[in-house]
């Protein structure tokens, strides 16, 4: 077993617990309102927004003996530079203010998510950041690939309201090849296990943020 099929195996319950959480689950399918999907946007943009400085966190935190990493973080600055401001034109397309949602306060789940990462980065091991990297990246091109084309048809709004989605649909099934394929480089039992433990606890965090999301759509579909 290669050390990326572990890591899909430990995660599976807490990748499971994620995808249960109605919010998610009913966007899936797109049974959600507008509101619902404008939320879930916001705080995308709220978590988005850091990703790249907690790649440049990482590499500052490296160890000298982990610089190979370096190339690998490099590239991932260069794909992701930018997507925050994909996400608020998808809010302004979607008939929102997306200066609204730049300047409002991310709800607190959202904030732990993000605080947890730098923490970890700063005081436990920088490597372990590559476990929010597969969550992200797994659950977005999930997202992406399954629940853009519902919730469009759902709520009729227009295919410029989900440029993030559906670039990170294409984005990301590549970005996961090449993380398994740099994850399969890292044999360091200790970074191994930095890794497994932040993906679990960020697929947990992550589901509390959707949790957090106001959820209309459930009343609307309602028979």
């Amino acid at each position: 077993m290669t050390f990326y099929d572990r890591l899909q195996q430990e995660t599976q319950n807490a990748r499971k617990e994620l995808y249960a959480v109605p919010q998610l689950a009913d966007g899936l399918s797109g049974k959600i309102s507008r509101d619902t999907y404008v939320a879930y946007l916001t705080e995308a943009f709220h978590h988005v927004k850091h990703t790249v400085r907690f790649m440049m966190a990482m590499g500052l935190a490296l160890p000298d003996s982990k610089k190979w990493l370096h190339d690998a973080i490099s590239e991932y600055i260069e794909e992701e530079k930018g997507h925050e401001e994909w996400i608020l034109n998808d809010i302004a397309a979607a008939g929102s203010d997306k200066e609204k949602a730049r300047a409002a306060t991310p709800n607190l789940e959202t904030q732990v998510l993000v605080a947890y990462n730098y923490d970890y980065i700063a005081r436990k091991n920088p490597v372990g950041f590559l476990g929010m990297v597969f969550m992200l990246e797994s659950t977005s091109t999930q997202i992406a690939n399954t629940g853009a084309d519902a919730i469009m048809a759902g709520l009729g709004l227009p295919k410029a309201a989900f440029s993030y989605l559906y670039s990170h649909g294409a984005l990301d099934i590549e970005h996961l090849k090449f993380f398994e394929t740099l994850v399969n480089q890292i044999t360091d039992p200790v970074d191994q296990a930095a890794i497994i433990e932040v993906a679990n606890n960020t697929f947990r965090l992550f589901a509390n943020v959707m949790r957090a999301i106001p959820h209309t759509g459930a009343l609307r579909y309602a028979a």
